[in-house]
């Protein structure tokens, strides 16, 4: 009797690793690499959702993103969520990566900020203004300050290889200094005014309200958006993830937690 009822248990263990066994070969993980505000908060927000659908997320939340499109275009990454499209393609040309855009998520619209003045118009001759030295954010950088009344740009100048040297005149006496984007919160002290998008000021506790002096507009094409290596973009978990995102749950997020400083994409 004894032995009937232990070979009952071990059919029953062996059931239910066997189901178990089974409800993990269903279960996707995906990897993703993303900066630290929104994106992290959003994909948080949504890894609830898209665990029920079998989708489970390991998030590494990234400073330094100097290799994850790198580790995106190779498979070590599934996505990415840290850029805009046109930085994605000048990387993917430049690193000769394959790379492609999954869904735009939501937009930073960059701004002009600073520590030390209230206003645009404050802003003294000479100015020292600290700008991305990447070329698609630097031309992001050099429109807003030639829509701001600083500089005039040649016609000629583009988003891929933009530079100072593209200014034609300037209208107003500036110094710009071109940086790396990660540095530009941590030594703004050095600078009368700093451009740089909004999420970069938010993680560096900013209060973006009160330090923004000029921005870009809501119609502002850079929208952020997830990468992944073209290969993956009919994967159904990659597909799961972005409609997630763009979902009104996120949307709704955005809108009441950031009050346009963050918006969502179109």
């Amino acid at each position: 009797m004894k032995a009937k009822k232990f070979f009952a248990l071990i059919c029953v263990l062996l059931f239910t690793a066997c189901v178990v066994a089974a409800a993990d070969s269903k279960r996707v993980i995906l990897k993703i690499a993303a900066d630290a505000v929104p994106h992290t908060d959003l994909i948080e927000l949504i890894k609830p959702d898209l665990e029920k659908q079998g989708i489970i997320i390991k998030l590494y939340t990234v400073i330094d993103t100097t290799l994850v499109n790198t580790q995106t275009s190779e498979g070590e990454l599934d996505a990415n969520y840290f850029q805009h499209v046109i930085y994605m393609d000048a990387q993917a040309k430049d690193k000769n990566l394959k790379l492609a855009n999954a869904g735009n998520i939501h937009v930073e619209p960059m701004s002009i900020y600073s520590d030390k003045y209230k206003s645009i118009s404050d802003l003294p001759e000479n100015a020292k203004i600290a700008i991305c030295n990447d070329s698609t954010n630097e031309y992001r950088g050099l429109k807003l300050l030639e829509k701001a009344g600083f500089i005039q740009l040649k016609e000629s100048t583009t988003p891929v290889t933009a530079s100072i040297r593209d200014i034609e005149k300037y209208l107003k006496p500036i110094k710009i200094i071109e940086l790396d984007p990660s540095l530009i919160t941590r030594v703004r002290d050095q600078f009368d005014a700093y451009i740089v998008w909004s999420n970069k000021v938010m993680e560096a506790g900013i209060d973006v309200n009160k330090a923004r002096l000029f921005s870009e507009g809501g119609d502002s094409p850079y929208a952020n958006i997830i990468a992944v290596n073209p290969q993956r973009l009919n994967d159904p978990s990659i597909k799961a993830l972005v409609n997630a995102l763009k979902s009104d749950k996120v949307k709704t997020f955005i809108l009441e937690k950031y009050k346009g400083i963050i918006i969502p994409a179109k």
